[in-house]
């Protein structure tokens, strides 16, 4: 009988690269930055050490150098200077947004600008959307906010606006209404299966963006369902997502494997904020090998099925594999 030896193909490392199954490509990245209006706002986030709230001319630094290193694509969250409870700092045409968009246009024209579209940053109240009269976030008033502000962005020359408020029919709205207005090549990347999850806390720290009262249970989905996160994405899908994305990351790679296996469409997932520090905790105090760590988390989203990953550790990875 033929002995069945499998190590025989893990030997070296050159031939485990070569009969590797799954790689991470720089390109495959997109790394967030999070830009400050004003000055004092910006440095380092406690949370997310190793990651600063930038100003708009240390972004187009900072995408320069994320270019030079082969990631060619970027999420931009804004902290405006001014919060209120119609989130009017979103879609202002000389909001922080917006300028950087142009700023980094003109810098870098090729790279591909990718802005998240949401309120929580911009409210007084720290919610992803109008308020009602009972305190709820009114579903159709945000979506025709997210409307005015994806034309305001796509003015300002993005490439992908990213809907992350996990309204009913935004999706649909905001097709629409680009379509209408002649930015039928601005794509849509939708959070479109976005967990109330306990580890956006460091985020929330880095956008000012936490909830004055309550939380997002009744708009984000419940972390136990799964077969809804594949209707959240149909239904996206259908209403002319060009890309699909699950966040977080980690605790919801089943949902990735899920989505891959049933839609033929770009699948992003976010490697999230809470993710990023714990294991930066953990590489601080000596308990796990850092760079080992970080690849293995990486493949493990493309493993999955990922296509593009959204991470705060797209620099250090570019670093060491690009």
């Amino acid at each position: 009988m033929i002995a069945i030896r499998p190590r025989r193909l893990r030997r070296t490392d050159v031939v485990r690269s070569l009969v590797r199954e799954n790689r991470v490509h720089v390109d495959q990245l997109i790394a967030p930055i999070f830009v400050a209006e004003r000055a004092e706002d910006a440095g380092p986030i406690a949370s997310m050490p190793g990651v600063d709230r930038l100003t708009r001319e240390a972004t187009v630094r900072e995408a320069r150098e994320l270019y030079e290193l082969g990631i060619k694509s970027v999420l931009l969250f804004g902290i405006p200077a001014h919060k209120d409870a119609r989130a009017s700092s979103n879609y202002d045409p000389q909001g922080i947004v917006p300028q950087t968009i142009r700023a980094l246009k003109a810098a870098l024209p090729e790279m591909v600008i990718v802005a998240d579209l949401c309120n929580c940053e911009y409210t007084d109240h720290g919610h992803c959307g109008i308020l009602d009269a009972h305190g709820d976030v009114d579903n159709d008033a945000t979506v025709a906010l997210l409307v005015r502000t994806a034309a305001v962005y796509a003015e300002a020359g993005v490439d992908v606006v990213a809907p992350s408020d996990m309204m009913d029919g935004r999706v649909g709205a905001i097709r629409s209404a680009l379509d209408a207005r002649a930015f039928a090549g601005v794509a849509i990347m939708s959070y479109s299966a976005k967990y109330a999850s306990a580890f956006y806390g460091p985020f929330r720290e880095a956008a000012g963006a936490t909830p004055q009262f309550g939380d997002r249970r009744s708009y984000q989905m419940d972390p136990s369902n799964a077969r809804e996160a594949l209707r959240e994405i149909a239904l996206d899908v259908e209403e002319g997502a060009d890309i699909v994305m699950v966040k977080p990351g980690l605790p919801y790679l089943d949902v990735v494997r899920a989505a891959r296996d049933n839609f033929d469409v770009p699948i992003a997932v976010y490697n999230v904020s809470g993710e990023y520090a714990m294991l930066k905790a953990a590489i601080a105090q000596g308990w796990i090998d850092g760079d080992r760590a970080v690849d293995e988390v990486l493949t493990s989203f493309v493993r999955a099925g990922a296509d593009i990953v959204i991470t705060y550790f797209a620099k250090e990875y570019a670093r060491r594999h690009g």
